[in-house]
């Protein structure tokens, strides 16, 4: 990312939007919960109140998303004292916006994860994430969340000629260690997806999709069963350092615990210094389409894969349980119509599947994502005491169950090299603060490379 953001931003700012505000110009409402359509359909939410008094744990977690409510899952099966809280409502942030695809595999190959965090930890974790799609479906079973799983597999597209030959390495690399990656040409690509829009796929057959903010909340309610207390619309005003303990502050109570989990992922704030400073706040818009016909479902995504490709604005979709489509792709802030943002998402849904040009479209929304340098997660612990996990830059739905699992064994006592993650430092990432500001134009930015390359470098 940091390769290519400084020039195109520069040459899409000159030449294309000189008068555009930025981001600290531009006011970015946080899109309603009402315009998501995961609430629809959503599982019933778990029974949690405001804190209103002080109270004393062995392990406190901020942030109840995906992340947070599995960190509390493992925790407490250690028999641990465990206080969740949450700014607004479990699942409200990311984790009930997202497009809820389990896609599990890193844009990286096995040597290439070696190089950034050495031979033994890059081992880990290309095991875990051969794994990880397993992991988490067994999850789903283990604690009995209704979520609306789906393992039916992933398509990964190429939308230009050099993509398809990094994603033919990527396939031979991941397969060479033990994964079981299906290279396709265009009739199978075709056959499988139902879009003509790809000559070269890889399938991978362990992937799949869930309904996200059911799968936040069944983790919520599994933690509950377990002994978890979860607070909710109690946003966490600071925290301190209290003889062995840290005390964390709310407007209604506080929390004091030896330990503190910090797992607010891309709404995170400045309640740790530095700490969201570390990734890029982008942000992914996505649609839901009117229920498609029986006829239509045999053209579009007919054995009810997912489907991702690798423009930088990446185009992504998959079924919802009523057969509605939803399609994503990046936007450019909170307010999914933002740079004309809703118009990328049809034109990119008409790209893929221009056999639903007159679909009706009954949901627009965004939810922000934490994209890291690397695009890797971060684990970090910057101070006694005190986990942090965040960056998962698209591979959220798989790889925060692993971060939860992988903080919960950090927090209990595990040693770092037994971890898939290495606990890194936190350090901002290069050019946070300018893209910070010039968010709003990356999504058109990176469209506009996009088309470039197929352009100059056709499939």
């Amino acid at each position: 990312m940091t390769k290519w953001w400084p020039l195109s931003m520069f040459l899409f700012t000159k030449y294309k939007f000189r008068n555009v505000k930025l981001e600290s110009e531009i006011k970015m409402p946080q899109s309603s919960t009402e315009t998501i359509h995961w609430h629809r359909t959503a599982g019933r939410a778990p029974q949690v109140s405001r804190l209103e008094r002080d109270i004393t744990c062995d392990f406190v977690i901020v942030g109840g998303g995906l992340t947070g409510t599995r960190t509390a899952i493992g925790l407490a099966e250690s028999g641990a004292k465990v206080i969740l809280l949450d700014a607004h409502d479990i699942g409200w942030g990311a984790s009930g916006r997202s497009g809820g695809q389990c896609n599990p595999m890193w844009r990286a190959t096995p040597n290439q994860l070696a190089q950034r965090v050495g031979d033994a930890c890059a081992a880990r974790l290309v095991n875990t994430t051969i794994g990880s799609a397993d992991a988490l479906f067994a999850d789903i079973a283990k604690y009995e969340v209704d979520c609306d799983p789906v393992q039916n597999g992933w398509v990964q597209a190429a939308h230009n000629t050099r993509a398809q030959h990094r994603l033919e390495a990527l396939a031979e690399a991941w397969n060479a260690v033990g994964a079981n990656i299906t290279v396709q040409d265009r009739a199978a690509t075709l056959a499988r997806s139902g879009s003509s829009a790809y000559r070269f796929s890889l399938f991978h057959p362990n992937g799949g999709h869930v309904q996200p903010l059911s799968l936040t909340r069944g983790y919520a309610r599994a933690a509950q069963r377990l002994g978890v207390t979860i607070y909710a619309q109690s946003p966490v005003t600071g925290m301190e350092r209290t003889g062995k303990n840290w005390k964390v502050k709310t407007l209604g109570g506080t929390v004091c615990a030896p330990q503190v989990i910090l797992t607010t992922n891309a709404y995170t704030d400045d309640l740790w210094r530095g700490l969201k400073q570390t990734f890029y706040p982008m942000t992914s818009i996505s649609l839901a389409t009117a229920p498609l016909s029986a006829e239509q479902r045999k053209t579009v995504l007919p054995e009810s894969v997912t489907i991702a490709d690798s423009r930088r604005a990446i185009f992504y979709s998959r079924y919802d349980r009523d057969g509605r489509l939803v399609f994503g792709c990046v936007g450019s802030g909170d307010d999914p119509d933002l740079l004309g943002g809703v118009g990328r998402l049809k034109n990119g849904l008409h790209t893929v599947f221009p056999q639903l040009r007159n679909i009706e479209i009954e949901r627009t929304w965004a939810g922000r994502i934490a994209v890291t340098p690397e695009m890797m997660p971060h684990l970090h612990e910057p101070a006694s005491g005190v986990l942090a996990g965040v960056g998962f830059s698209g591979r959220g739905i798989a790889m925060t169950s692993v971060m939860g699992r992988s903080l919960a064994r950090k927090a209990l006592g595990a040693d770092d090299h037994d971890l898939p993650f290495p606990v890194s430092p936190i350090a901002p990432a290069p050019f946070h603060w300018i893209a910070n500001k010039m968010l709003p134009l990356a999504a058109p930015a990176m469209t506009l490379r996009d088309k470039l390359d197929t352009i100059v470098d056709p499939l």
